[in-house]
């Protein structure tokens, strides 16, 4: 099997996050999911952003087998799977995990991400949800893959393209979207409006967030069948 592609993909996407700010230290991942091949290519665990080069990338089955690569892949690597096999039915193709700090504050207070104004609503339909805690058995046990599956409990019957991120209590966001490019500019936007909302509360602590009909209008004309920004 050839995998260059997801492994080219994968490695300029892991190589943005320092450029976006996103990230310090090797506090980061991204992967890359082959919906036709299951399998997905994730950043080596630890390695520094300015060493990373394609062939590096560890390619994963969505079973959690290794196929391709001589470094082991980020510990996250289970978080990851899990996603795919939760969401990729929903066009999924690319998780990206970062430390970022005003979106972490948030994961640490246990707080959700309202939904204040239109730069909010422009790439999230509503609240970015935080996770519940981790029970000590979740921890002590198969942590990754059970960070995964709080993340997948979280969300239910959401449509996981529609608010595209999440928190994980404690611990912190965990993005995605159609592509490597689009889930870190996505990471961007959630650690964005994580900011924002951050200024506004300091400013106003009851802030009553946007209003659903602006929230509707201002998502859904950039999302969806009658979406009308850009260019198409």
């Amino acid at each position: 099997m050839n995998y260059q592609l997801i492994r080219e993909e994968c490695c300029e996407a892991n190589l943005a996050l320092p450029k976006t700010g996103l990230v310090d230290l090797t506090f980061g991942n991204v992967s890359v999911l082959d919906p036709d091949k299951s399998v997905f290519a994730i950043k080596p665990s630890g390695v520094d952003y300015g060493e990373l080069r394609p062939e590096q990338m560890v390619i994963v089955d969505l079973e959690g087998k290794i196929v391709e690569g001589e470094l082991r892949p980020s510990s996250d690597t289970p978080t990851h799977r899990r996603l795919f096999l939760a969401f990729a039915e929903s066009g999924m193709r690319s998780v990206v995990h970062t430390h970022s700090r005003s979106a972490v504050a948030f994961a640490q207070a246990g707080r959700s991400i309202p939904c204040l104004g239109t730069t909010h609503a422009d790439h999230f339909y509503g609240s970015v949800p935080v996770t519940r805690a981790m029970t000590a058995e979740e921890i002590n046990g198969e942590y990754e893959w059970e960070t995964g599956n709080v993340i997948v409990e979280t969300f239910g019957q959401m449509d996981p393209m529609e608010i595209p991120a999440v928190l994980v209590r404690g611990h912190g966001p965990f993005a995605w979207n159609v592509s490597a490019s689009k889930a870190v500019e996505y990471a961007l936007a959630l650690e964005i409006v994580a900011d924002m909302a951050l200024k506004t509360f300091s400013i106003a602590a009851d802030s009553p967030g946007i209003d659903q009909t602006l929230l509707d209008k201002h998502f859904l004309r950039k999302h969806g069948k009658s979406a009308y920004y850009g260019q198409g």
